[in-house]
Order: structure tokens, then sequence, then C-alpha cells
């Protein structure tokens, strides 16, 4: 029992023994054959763009990182970054929390904002969707921990910064890309790009399928993107992107105990007999104008559009939506001199509006024949329209050759109208929060060019979802306040044995306060009460490794680890104290590790490792998920059929030791009648993929 619980302790030191011995290896492989790691490159919108010198805990996942598995799943990406966990179930149910933050919604990813170059995935609504962009077409993914990034609205949780592919490579090249696996997985990709002296293109196609392994569950997304830039010069460049994606896909929901340990493949029997599915159509568009003012004053600004439409037949209504935003940003960088210090410094303004309408209708499927969901007349109207306005800036000042400061200061204000025309014809509501001063400060010490130890703290908050502002007549609840809190963070950077070893560790604790709960009254109506604290603490270790073990074989290694401590601190609900008692959703340790041994020839094998801690599913800590470990393996070769035509083919299989888990749980879920709560959505058993790719260059 002992062994089982701190496994992934023993793991963590036997990885690090092992990269430590390599250190006198390493020494007789003379520089000519060894390959240092590449210094990592984050977001120009940072006030720099060095991963060592940001004061702040960023989880990087290059191009590399995200096609490393099948590029259908995200989840198993995202997972791989410490003290950030994806929970998913059928590709459109996910939840996202960072460090502990985010982990009790319902249903869906909120305190985390998310963006698409410079375009906000994150809703009005609080609500991100990061799912349905195809891995393929993502250059970087990035993502704060904390509230440490004052430039994206100091969410609680973090951002989430995705950058588009806007070409793959100088000249011209079409490529094919498919995926085929368990349960009927299909993906088919298909891509041309263009890079030329003063503009570029990325077009790129994807349709995606799967039957789904549990019941109502099959799965079907297609997507068109294209991103690039033109009137590319020295001085300026207009970048534009959009991607349009359509998504249908059916829904098992969750299931109980006693399912879940005997029957995991079937879904809770009211949404199998409506037929219970999402289906959405979603467009996003920018264009951003980058330019040099002078030779130390720049502007970056861009416009945008974000549109969805959306239908959810449900066991209990049918709910359609409709979402319209549109929005601009507007950044200046630049640097200056006071004396002799040297500073930088990043100023700017974000506005977006979205216009949302949603209405529900009777769902008659009990009277369609067995033939699922059915809509009757409708029930709720509602239009609400949600402006957003953030002002930041932030300041570098390098102090010496080895000391650094930044600060920082976003400022925020929200303004919601609302109108309810169902059942009732009400007045148009106004309301609005006070306005949130959010300051980040930051120390940095560089010993020298490889090392780097910093110091944060920073204060972030959390809007309230329209949801939870509502009481449970449909009124809005003046007394409701956003979440908020203040993060401090210790951590370093490292580099060591040449640069072939980097390092990462942090430390952090942050106090949440007017803890916002939302209380279910309805199938699908919650009420949100501020009703205490929490507490969230704790360490993160990345490491990654390189090693060319000869002329012929080259050996990469990573480990994450997150070890915390989340709790309520101050808890009362219901008259019931939860004081003291872990955080519901969210396992308090996490490990991943994995080795890439790669040919000069073009073989390759990759093997990863994920451990979960189990997982509080209630407030009382009266039930938790089973920890759970899972094993993926992929191998490949890559060649050159004919000249300039690229092949890649690869075979993988995830969850290799058929370990049964629970991919996502439903935080504090009720009993429905006689039967038990139903907490579980059932993760994927051993299933097996290939990958077939052909890219030619012109």
């Amino acid at each position: 029992m002992f062994l089982k619980k701190y496994r992934f302790f023993l793991l963590f030191a036997m990885v690090f023994s092992n990269l430590l011995a390599q250190e006198e290896k390493s020494k007789f492989v003379t520089s000519g054959k060894t390959q240092k790691l590449d210094e990592v490159i984050i977001s120009s919108s940072h006030i720099n763009d060095s991963l060592q010198n940001a004061p702040a805990s960023i989880g990087i996942l290059s191009k590399k990182d995200l096609v490393q598995n099948n590029t259908t799943d995200i989840s198993y990406v995202i997972n791989t970054i410490p003290g950030v966990l994806m929970q998913s179930s059928n590709f459109t149910t996910t939840r996202i929390s960072i460090r502990g933050i985010g982990a009790r919604t319902p249903y869906g990813t909120n305190k985390i904002r998310a963006f698409y170059g410079s375009i906000p995935l994150t809703s009005g609504n609080s609500e991100t969707v990061i799912d349905d962009i195809d891995l393929q077409n993502l250059n970087q993914i990035e993502v704060i921990k904390g509230p440490l990034s004052s430039l994206y609205g100091a969410g609680l949780g973090g951002a989430i910064l995705i950058s588009p592919q806007l070409s793959k490579m100088n000249g011209q090249n079409a490529g094919i890309t498919s995926v085929f696996g368990s349960f009927g997985l299909l993906k088919n990709s298909l891509n041309y790009s263009i890079d030329e002296k003063n503009a570029s293109l990325n077009l790129s196609f994807h349709n995606l399928k799967s039957d789904g392994w549990r019941e109502n569950s099959a799965y079907k997304r297609e997507g068109i993107t294209l991103a690039g830039e033109l009137f590319r010069k020295q001085k300026s460049k207009l970048t534009y992107f959009s991607n349009y994606t359509y998504v249908k896909a059916f829904i098992p929901s969750s299931i109980n105990k006693e399912d879940y340990e005997n029957n995991p493949q079937i879904g809770a029997s009211t949404w199998v007999a409506s037929q219970g599915f999402k289906e959405y159509k979603s467009t996003l568009a920018g264009l951003a104008y980058d330019f040099n003012i002078t030779e130390n004053l720049k502007n970056a600004t861009s416009v945008f559009i974000n549109y969805k439409d959306s239908n959810e037949p449900r066991p209990f209504d049918v709910l359609r939506q409709y979402t319209f935003a549109t929005g601009a940003r507007t950044q200046f960088s630049g640097d200056f001199k006071i004396g002799k210090l040297q500073n930088q410094f990043i100023f700017g303004m974000e506005y977006f509006t979205d216009d949302y309408n949603g209405n529900t209708f009777e769902n008659l499927y009990k009277q369609n024949n067995g033939q699922g969901s059915l809509q009757g007349k409708q029930i709720t109207a509602t239009d609400q329209e949600r402006h957003f306005y953030n002002i930041f800036s932030q300041i570098r000042s390098l102090l010496s050759e080895n000391w650094e400061m930044q600060f920082g200061l976003n400022y925020n204000k929200s303004h919601f109208e609302l109108t309810n025309f169902l059942p009732q014809k009400t007045a148009t509501e106004k309301y609005s929060y006070d306005g949130i001063f959010s300051p980040q400060f930051s120390l940095l010490f560089k010993p020298d060019q490889q090392k780097t130890i910093y110091f944060s703290v920073s204060r972030g908050f959390s809007l309230p979802a329209t949801e939870e502002t509502l009481t449970s007549n449909g009124t809005i609840n003046p007394n409701i306040k956003p979440e908020n809190g203040y993060n401090f963070e210790l951590g370093g950077k490292f580099y060591f044995f040449n640069k072939n070893l980097y390092t990462e560790i942090a430390v952090y604790r942050m106090e949440i306060k007017d803890l916002l709960v939302a209380k279910r009254i309805g199938d699908d109506q919650y009420e949100g009460v501020n009703a205490g604290k929490t507490l969230h603490e704790g360490i993160e270790i990345t490491l990654k490794h390189n090693w060319q073990i000869n002329r012929f074989f080259n050996l990469n290694s990573y480990l994450g680890t997150s070890i915390g401590k989340y709790e309520f601190k101050e808890f009362v609900d219901s008259g019931n104290d939860y004081s003291g008692n872990q955080l519901t959703g969210v396992p308090a340790n996490k490990v991943n590790a994995g080795l890439i041994l790669n040919t000069r020839i073009g073989f390759y094998i990759n093997a990863d490792y994920q451990f979960v801690d189990e997982i509080p599913m209630n407030d009382a800590n009266s039930v938790h998920s089973d920890s759970y470990s899972l094993v993926n393996l992929k191998t490949g070769y890559q060649f050159e059929i004919l000249k300039n035509l690229h092949t890649n083919l690869a075979f993988g299989i995830n969850n290799l030791t058929d370990e049964k888990y629970a991919s996502m749980i439903l935080p504090n879920a009720l009993p429905v009648g006689t039967s038990s709560p139903r907490y579980y959505y059932p993760g994927l058993p051993v299933n097996y993929y290939g990958t077939v790719s052909f890219n030619y260059l012109f």
C-alpha cells in the first residue's frame, strides 16, 4: 500500500538519480556530438521573450509536444504540465484547473483566461473552451500559472496563450495526415503552406470522428483554419488568422459508482433515451498589425470577432444559445533609460463585448417513439449584453547585471445588461462590478546566464458566471462579488551539464477570499453565493534532459511533478462546516514522466507515464475517486520516399495497462430519485492508433 501511494516519489528519485549519473558521461561526449536543449522562446506579448528571464511559472508546449500523442485529444499534452489538470470525457466535456483553481466548476472551465493569438477564447460568461481547435494547426501553447499575467486580465487560475501556425517552413509545402484508431477513431487532415519574403499563408482542413466507447458517445468535428502574414517588412507586418469549427458530440454524461465499477461503457439512462448531444458552429477571426513607431517604441493593435451558435438537447430541456463577440486590443512597448538604469515597458488596453441570446424549450423525447430528443414549446428566453474593459501595464527595470525588477498593474471594469422575455417579460436589469485593481511585483536574480531565481507577489480575481449572479426567480443578486486572492511564489530556472539539463522549481501559496459556490436549484439552474476562503499551496518541479548517447542515438527525458495542499480554509454551506477539508475536484499530487528515443535514420519511440492522486468528489470529503496510473507508448519511422516527399508512419497504444479510472468527475453530484449520485466519467480503456502522413516540399 505504501509503494502504491508513494510510487511517484520513487519514480521521481529514480529519474533524477539517472540524470545526475549522466553528468559524468556527458563529459566524455565531445562538443561536436552534444545536442543542447534549445532555449525556449515565449510569446512576443510578454515584456521579454525568454522563458528563463520571465519571473513566473509558465508551462510551454512546443510544436513537437503538441503532436507527441495522436493529435486528437489536447488533454494528453496539457496534462504533462505540472500543476495543471485537464479532465476530459468525450472531447467536449472538459474542465481545466490550475493549482486547484476552477476544480469545483460543475461543467466546463472558468477562472482561467485563454487567447488564440490575440482573440479571447474566454466568453463574457467566464467560460473557456480550447479543445475544438486542431492541434496540428497550433505552433505553441503557454500556460501561465497563477494570477501573474497582468497583461491578460489577472485571472485567478492564470492564462492560456495559444499561438496559431502561421506557416510550416520557407517556400511551399503540402501535406496530408490520417489517424485511425480504436472505437472508430478517424481523423484526416489536409494542409497547404507558403512562406515568401513579404507574406505567408497556412491553410488547413481537418475532419475528426469517433464512434465512442460508451453508449451515446459518437463524436464528429470539422474545421478550417487560415492564418498568415501580409505586408511583412522590417518594421511592420499584418497578421491574419481565422478558425471555423463544426462539432456534433453525443453526451453519455456521468454515471454512479455501481455502474462505473461493473458496466462503465453505459451512459446515463436519461441521456441515452433522449439521445442528448451538443452541436455548434463557431468562428474566430482577427487582424493584428505590428509596427515600429520609433526605434524605441512599438505598437501592436488587433481587432477580432468570435461567433458561436449551439444547440443542446438535454433530458430536461433543449438549450439554444447564440453568442457574438467583438473586441479590440492595443499594446505599446518600448525601452528607455533613467540615468544608467535600463527599463522596458508595456502599456495597453483591451475591450470586448458579447451579445448572448439563450432559449430553452421542452424536450418531448418520451413522446418521440424512441427516436430521441424532440423540441417542444419554449420555456425561457434571455438576452444578455456583456462589456469588459482591461487597462494593463508592466515595467521591467534592469537594476544591475544580476538583478532586475518587474511591476505590473491591471484594471478591470465589467458591465452587464440582462433581459428576460420568458416565462415573463422583465425590465432590462443593469449591473456592474466595482473596478478591480490587480498589482503584480517580481524580483529576479541571475547569478549567471544559465540560472535564474525569482520571487513574485500578485493579485488575481475571477468574475462570477452570469448564472451565479441570479437568484432563484431569475433576477440579479447585487450581493455577489468576484473571488479574489494574492499569490506568493518563489521559483528558479536552471541549466546544467552544458545546457543538457533544464530544471525548474516553483513554490507558491495563494489564499482566495469570497469563494463562489454554485448551489444547484434545478436541473440546469444554479445560484451563486460567496461562502468562504480556500488555501492553495504547493511545489512544482520540471526536469528536461537531453543525452546524445552516440552519433546514432539521442535520448530526451522529462519529468514534471506537482505536490499540493488545497483545502477549504473557511467554508460553511447550508449549515455544514467544511473548513479544513480538502478542496473538491482536484488531486493533491500529480506526476508525468517520459522518454523519447530518436535515431539518426528516423526511427523513434516515445513512452510516457502519468500518475494522478485520489480526488475528493464532494465538499464533505466522504467520497474520493481512486488514484490511477496511465502508460502510453508510441513508435514511428520518418523517412524520405522521393526527393522532397517526407513520410511519417507511427503506431501508438494509450492506457497500455488497461487501467480503470475516472477521466473526469462531477463535483458534488446529487442523487436523482432513489439512485446514487453520478460522480463518474469513465476514462478510455486500452486503445490503439496509427498515423500516416505525407509532406511534399515544392
